[in-house]
């Protein structure tokens, strides 16, 4: 690595560090405006893991917007080269924009797997380790604690309502199983349902048919394709769950449509991430590397902060998509990472190579 490579590539990480700091300090603060969990969490776990709780939570929400605080901060990287006319001198002794970007790319990429794999992981471990019943809590259909589910078996396709049962992810309270005509009950309610290997077993139950007495019975098995992965993965939140545990759920199946789509995008957008940063920083490149007369970069602090907003809206909607099914997974998430790298590239081109 050259002097010249570290000059850049030390200016823009110091940048995008600075800003990342500065975003994680605002989300801090927002998150401390939660004096309810904050007091909870102190009565129950103590002061330490409250402050802890905020930390994670904020760092959680800083990697999903690390998009944004790239984009901003190589912005003011470059802003801060021009201003010097450090990028000027580089680009007169004839050195092209494609070698001035090698390096900082190249170490993007490396800290962005690293962020995807490890940081993103642990940052969730903790955070389940603190407030799980919190987290299992947050994926409701209907009422605080009400689920619905899909199940398929043997062909046939039936639904699951019930209550989750505290922090008992596997289990479920006042469950009702409904059922397609044809079958021999078409509906079974219960006391408590428990997902075991293949199947559900249920304690206190009502099985009800047409035209017959229901009849009330202490046990009965309902079979089920979905594992205790997949229904970890419905009743709390794709995640909440790292790299690698996405890596074998996905490997292992999963039966409901819903969950796979989740836990698929959720698994395809770490594994962009790489790309969408390099994405935005070429995106940075082209709108602020453009040699300037004037030292007023008013209308560059602008598009870029609309280029951030831009990229945000964006890669949420493409991640809401294709998490509800909407569109592919990969596509959701590869999706703004292959148009960020597609139009930071051309417009390079184009001004290095082209005719502007």
């Amino acid at each position: 690595m050259s002097y010249l490579d570290r000059l850049v590539t030390k200016r823009i990480l110091s940048r995008i560090f600075l800003v990342v700091f500065v975003f994680f300090g605002l989300i801090c603060l927002t998150e401390s405006l939660d004096t309810w969990r904050f007091k909870v969490l102190s009565d129950t776990q103590g002061q330490a893991v409250a402050i802890l709780a905020i930390i994670a939570n904020a760092a959680r929400w800083t990697i999903k917007s690390l998009p944004v605080t790239v984009l901003i901060g190589t912005i003011i990287a470059l802003l801060d080269l021009q201003s010097h006319r450090e990028l000027i001198i580089i680009k007169a002794s004839g050195i092209s924009v494609w070698r001035i970007l090698r390096f900082p790319i190249i170490t993007l990429a490396l800290i962005s797997i690293s962020i995807s794999m490890f940081l993103d992981a642990k940052i969730t471990e903790v955070n389940r380790s603190i407030m799980p019943s919190l987290q299992i809590t947050t994926q409701s259909v209907g009422g605080k604690n009400q689920v619905w589910l899909k199940q398929y078996s043997n062909g046939i396709e039936y639904v699951v309502e019930g209550r989750k049962a505290g922090t008992k992810v596997y289990e479920l309270t006042n469950v009702s199983f409904f059922f397609p005509k044809g079958e021999k009950y078409s509906l079974i309610e219960a006391k408590r349902a428990a997902l075991v290997e293949g199947e559900w077993e249920l304690s206190d139950v009502i099985l009800s048919a047409p035209s017959q007495p229901a009849k009330n019975i202490k046990s009965y098995t309902v079979a089920t394709k979905s594992t205790r992965e997949e229904l970890e993965l419905r009743l709390a939140s794709s995640e909440d769950f790292t790299f690698f545990e996405l890596k074998n759920i996905l490997s292992a199946g999963i039966a409901d449509p819903v969950a796979q789509a989740a836990a698929a995008t959720r698994f395809a957008k770490l594994l962009a991430l790489p790309a969408l940063l390099v994405g935005v920083l070429l995106i940075a490149f082209a709108f602020t590397s453009k040699y300037k007369r004037t030292n007023s970069y008013t209308g560059v602090i602008v598009t870029g902060v609309i280029l951030g907003f831009v990229v945000f809206v964006i890669t949420e909607m493409a991640d809401r998509a294709g998490s509800s099914g909407v569109i592919d997974p990969i596509f959701a998430a590869w999706g703004p990472a292959v148009v960020a790298i597609v139009i930071g590239v051309t417009i390079l081109l184009f001004i290095e190579d082209g005719l502007a």
